[in-house]
């Protein structure tokens, strides 16, 4: 009798390496792009139903297409955030949820910097100035990095990579976090403090918090009024911890002097959206993790994650690992 395979879906181009170590194993299919990055949400709510596992990039796994998942066991997110995830209906149903957290820190902390830099030295204006013939003429001068006071919100594995990497600036490190972490203060030389002290003291602010409810829009008019008028924003963690519209008033109006966002609500952000119309602000396409090497690594766990999930074992990125004990009970109670 023939073996019956795991059906595993990715939802988005995967790296090769990747899917070769699936595909040894399951029957597996990955969207290739065909007219977008990701798979349509209805063509995933097709696909479903005949799903073990899925690996997941930012797509919705939300109790509509649960309700449709008979057999999914695990669902894999490809990266760190899993707020598009509801992880309490997957733990309710039995379902394994894994992230791939501490693979990308370097690399997005590299991206924070690069996004900075560009920021301060006004990179995208000067390049502009180059090719439209006017050689500099009409770009203002940037803001000095070294020796700037960098305020850091949440200090996880990506906001001490950004406090290492600033350490060779020579800034001086404020952060923020729900937790205070008194080793880290020691080890990166990064002081503590509240998060009205931070706006209102910092040159450069990089947010790296998670998105849950009480980081919605943590980052509003109300915060934007306590920084400085030469401050510049960076985000890189999720879109919706910054409120949109107050950041492009602050920016318009000069209250902040510029801002750089690898993620933005909505994604993609649409071309008439009025954040595009500022010279003052660089925005890039959630790519802050993309590199090669970084994305065959998150992959590589993502695929660890999978495997674990279809045997009933705890993943090492697992977000509910309490779900096989919950699942176990149920079984009990079943046969009983």
């Amino acid at each position: 009798m023939a073996v019956v395979k795991p059906r595993v879906y990715i939802t988005v181009p995967f790296p090769e390496p990747a899917v070769q170590r699936i595909r040894e194993c399951c029957d597996l299919d990955v969207w290739h792009g065909e007219g977008t990055a990701e798979t349509p949400r209805e063509i995933l709510l097709n696909l479903v139903p005949n799903l073990d596992g899925i690996i997941v990039d930012s797509d919705k796994v939300d109790a509509e297409l649960m309700d449709k998942a008979r057999n999914l066991k695990v669902v894999c997110e490809y990266g760190v955030g899993y707020d598009n995830i509801n992880v309490a209906e997957a733990t309710k149903r039995g379902i394994t949820v894994a992230n791939t957290p501490g693979v990308l820190s370097d690399s997005v902390a590299d991206f924070v910097f690069a996004l900075l830099l560009a920021a301060a030295r006004r990179i995208m204006e000067a390049n502009a100035s180059v090719q439209a013939g006017t050689w500099g003429s009409n770009v203002q001068f940037g803001q000095d990095v070294h020796g700037a006071t960098l305020g850091i919100i949440g200090l996880g594995r990506i906001g001490k990579s950004v406090a290492t990497r600033a350490k060779g600036f020579g800034m001086k490190l404020l952060y923020y976090d729900i937790v205070r972490q008194k080793q880290a203060e020691d080890e990166f030389g990064i002081r503590y403090v509240e998060l009205e002290e931070l706006l209102t003291q910092s040159d450069f602010i990089t947010i790296h918090t998670n998105l849950v409810p009480e980081t919605f829009h943590l980052i509003g008019a109300k915060e934007l009024d306590k920084m400085k008028r030469t401050a510049i924003l960076v985000n890189t963690s999720r879109g919706p911890v910054v409120d949109n519209s107050a950041l492009y008033s602050a920016l318009r109006e000069g209250k902040i002097l510029a801002a750089a966002l690898d993620v933005t609500e909505p994604e993609p952000l649409p071309r008439d959206h009025p954040l595009l119309t500022l010279k003052n602000i660089i925005i890039t396409p959630h790519i802050a993790s993309a590199t090669e090497p970084a994305r065959i690594s998150i992959a590589m766990m993502a695929v660890d994650n999978l495997f674990a999930g279809l045997n009933d074992k705890i993943p090492p990125g697992a977000v509910n690992p309490e779900v096989l004990t919950l699942r176990k009970q149920a079984s009990e109670k079943r046969i009983k």
